[in-house]
């Protein structure tokens, strides 16, 4: 008797409250606009900032025979042997290994990029997939200024509107390098992914 009498004063606060709802104290806190502020400098000068203070490397290119260039040179500096690429527009022109783990590096497209924080964004509609930018040391990855977009929802939204009721299993951020630190505080780079990251970005 006495839990019944507990149930029917607790559904008569419940009752009451819904009749007298409580003003939601910050109205606004719901909002849809971004919490950021607009880039004040054109995309691509904010992704390279901004890539750049998440330790990866940037290089821009006036067009594709430039990107080319510079990335042979890179290839060729670094001793890099064995290249990986299952990129169609790219794989005839760099790809020498089957051999994903043993590689030297990979090279990638991309969806987009993410100018805000710097983050290179893929997914596993793409012939890379889902493994080839985390397994091989370092990524290489080719890019167009036309894949910029300002912050996370302005990728998603695209990715939705490329995709439409398709959207991939797998969406990724990566943002830089592999990073982690133990407790005391060492941070450590390439532990979980590649520890070095490159972006050609080219002009359209």
């Amino acid at each position: 008797m006495a839990v019944s009498v507990e149930k029917e004063n607790i559904l008569k606060k419940i009752r009451r409250a819904l009749s007298h709802p409580v003003p939601v104290p910050f109205p606004k806190s719901e909002g849809t606009s971004s919490v950021f502020l607009p880039a004040r400098d054109s995309l691509d000068l904010v992704f390279a900032q901004e890539f750049i203070n998440m330790q990866g490397k940037f290089a821009f290119c006036i067009n594709e025979t430039e990107m080319l260039q510079q990335l042979e040179q890179l290839i060729t500096e670094k001793k890099w042997t064995k290249i990986y690429c299952n990129t169609d527009k790219w794989e005839a022109q760099f790809s020498n290994t089957i051999n994903l783990p043993g590689c030297d590096a990979s090279i990638t497209d991309c969806e987009f990029l993410v100018a805000r924080t710097g983050s290179i964004v893929m997914s596993a509609a793409q012939q890379s997939g889902r493994t080839i930018s985390v397994y091989a040391p370092i990524h290489i990855c080719i890019a167009y200024t036309n894949q910029l977009v300002y912050d996370v929802k302005d990728a998603l939204q695209k990715i939705k509107e490329k995709y439409s009721n398709n959207i991939p299993s797998l969406i990724t951020f990566a943002t830089g390098p592999s990073r982690t630190a133990d407790i005391e505080k060492t941070l450590v780079t390439g532990v979980h992914g590649p520890k070095e990251v490159y972006c050609f970005l080219i002009d359209t």
